[in-house]
């Protein structure tokens, strides 16, 4: 089947008259907004997660709370859904692990789903690794403890993607699968809510910048739910595709290291690394392409520039076709969820 008519019928799902879904689509949509309620509120509720002007959401204390309160949700929604799939849609206990996706748990799946998303970040990954020369640091693990040694970069790449994907991958896309809803249709959908789950990071980054104008902070928040929307679409593919949530908890983290790719100006060698900056996901939440690193002298900076310049772009678009490519053959696996 070709591409075009892969996306066609992902779009349509069967035309056949389906049976009375288990879930009603109000009903999942209900529940997704009150599991996604669960999974935010707290961050208001209790003085240690509830930032202010005095008090960011970086801060440990913060960071430790609002785990602790993540972790909770996880466990009632979890509950709440494994209530659903068992009540309503009758799923044997036995199918309850691999109805959610979080089981078997397939090396393949997760290395191949990771594959296919590095293959896209082609060009970052070569200003990250050549240009800005981490690469020797990427073998010898150089780099690891620092990432994950701070609350900040255990939020970023173990708490933030496991909590997320479990609850907006792992629960809502199961669930929307009950529905009359295509699969096409739950791919796309349930996005809307991971997108909408980042919103709330407006007002706390309207605290501590107060004096921002309200249109530009509208505008970073429109920014910021388009790319989590974005991710989003992925992440629920290589669920249903793959059938597996610990695919989406591992691209998830590698897509917070990475941060959003470079798709203008020209690339500079690095010489040199600023203590203690080492995420490509900023400490308030916003993607970033990475800027922590000093450059040589102008003149051979700018020389060798504009080598890597060409290579950095060139290889940006053959990341791109490839990722179009491998789509389809990275993440088939026997444990899908559904057919597309």
């Amino acid at each position: 089947m070709s591409f075009g008519n892969r996306i066609s019928s992902f779009l349509k799902g069967s035309q056949e008259t389906p049976p009375l879904p288990p879930l009603s689509t109000l009903a999942f949509f209900s529940v997704s907004v009150v599991l996604t309620l669960i999974y935010i509120l707290p961050f208001y509720a209790f003085a240690p997660t509830r930032p202010s002007p005095t008090l960011a959401r970086d801060t440990d204390v913060v960071i430790r709370a609002r785990i602790r309160c993540v972790t909770v949700a996880c466990f009632v929604s979890s509950l709440v859904t494994v209530q659903i799939l068992r009540q309503y849609a009758s799923v044997p206990t036995d199918q309850i692990l691999p109805s959610l996706g979080w089981w078997p748990i397939s090396i393949l799946d997760i290395s191949r789903s990771l594959l296919l998303t590095a293959t896209l970040f082609l060009g970052p990954l070569f200003e990250k690794g050549v240009v800005e020369r981490q690469g020797a640091n990427w073998i010898r693990l150089r780099g690891l403890r620092d990432c994950l040694g701070s609350w900040i970069g255990w939020r970023n790449y173990v708490a933030g993607p496991l909590t997320e994907e479990l609850l907006f991958r792992t629960l809502l896309v199961p669930l929307s699968l009950l529905t009359l809803l295509s699969t096409g249709q739950s791919i796309l959908l349930t996005p809307l809510v991971f997108g909408v789950a980042h919103v709330h990071h407006a007002y706390e980054f309207h605290l501590m910048n107060p004096t921002l104008p309200w249109s530009l902070i509208a505008f970073r928040s429109l920014f910021q739910f388009t790319y989590t929307t974005l991710f989003g679409w992925y992440a629920n593919f290589v669920l249903v595709r793959t059938g597996s949530g610990w695919a989406c908890v591992v691209v998830h983290a590698f897509c917070n290291w990475m941060g959003l790719p470079r798709f203008w100006g020209k690339v500079e060698r690095a010489v040199e690394r600023e203590a203690g900056n080492h995420r490509g996901k900023e400490d308030d939440g916003h993607i970033r392409r990475s800027e922590i690193f000093t450059t040589l002298n102008a003149g051979n900076a700018g020389e060798a520039s504009i080598g890597w310049t060409i290579a950095y772009y060139v290889l940006l678009i053959m990341g791109t076709f490839g990722f179009w490519k491998g789509l389809w053959p990275l993440t088939e696996s026997d444990n899908a969820l559904a057919k597309i």
